[in-house]
């Protein structure tokens, strides 16, 4: 099984960077065979024009490696910083990007960042707009890492214990589910009730 991290932060140093990264050694400790990192940082993705849908060859270029590496996983992890209560650019541009031919009837685990109390926003944003035309589809949980900081750290020092065992057990928790949703709809998108040509896009 492949789960592919979407972290979805601009800055280079940004703390979902640290999330993904934590997440990555969690899934690979026995819970999937290959977990790949898709960074945003650095805004490596340039905003989307109609050259995408024309198959412009500096989008193929671009694009297609992307396009195989999504294709080729079974289930994602999307994480979003906070923002001014809002899911960054360049993650909402990813979804203009990339639709249901690589993430379409895949499972995704929701996984939110801020550095205070906040993080709820992301969750509802993508729930409410991200997965319309790409048929992604949000697992029923969701992380919110608050006060990011003092958590998932490498220097224990650095962490306060008691939240950071919390959130540990709470993703490793909830990236089991996605497994077993993405098992799942394994079987779904075999069965071939998913494929249309009719039905581009959702309602």
């Amino acid at each position: 099984m492949k789960i592919t991290i979407i972290s979805g932060s601009h800055r280079p140093e940004g703390q979902s960077h640290k999330v993904a990264a934590v997440i990555q050694e969690t899934l690979l400790d026995g819970i999937c065979d290959e977990c790949a990192i898709f960074s945003l940082a650095g805004n490596p993705l340039p905003l989307w024009d109609e050259g995408v849908w024309d198959g412009e060859e500096k989008w193929t270029v671009l694009l297609d490696p992307i396009r195989a590496e999504l294709a080729s996983s079974d289930a994602f992890v999307v994480i979003s910083p906070e923002w001014h209560g809002q899911v960054p650019a360049g993650l909402k541009n990813f979804f203009l990007l990339f639709g249901k031919n690589e993430l379409g009837h895949k499972p995704a685990l929701i996984v939110t960042v801020s550095a205070g109390d906040g993080g709820a926003y992301p969750v509802a944003e993508l729930r409410m707009s991200s997965y319309k035309n790409s048929r992604l589809c949000y697992i029923p949980e969701q992380i919110i890492v608050r006060n990011v900081e003092k958590v998932l750290n490498k220097d224990a020092a650095d962490n306060d214990a008691r939240s950071d065992s919390y959130y540990r057990e709470r993703i490793s928790w909830a990236l089991n589910i996605l497994k077993s949703y993405a098992t799942a709809l394994t079987q779904v998108r075999e069965s071939g009730v998913t494929e249309t040509d009719k039905f581009k896009n959702g309602m």
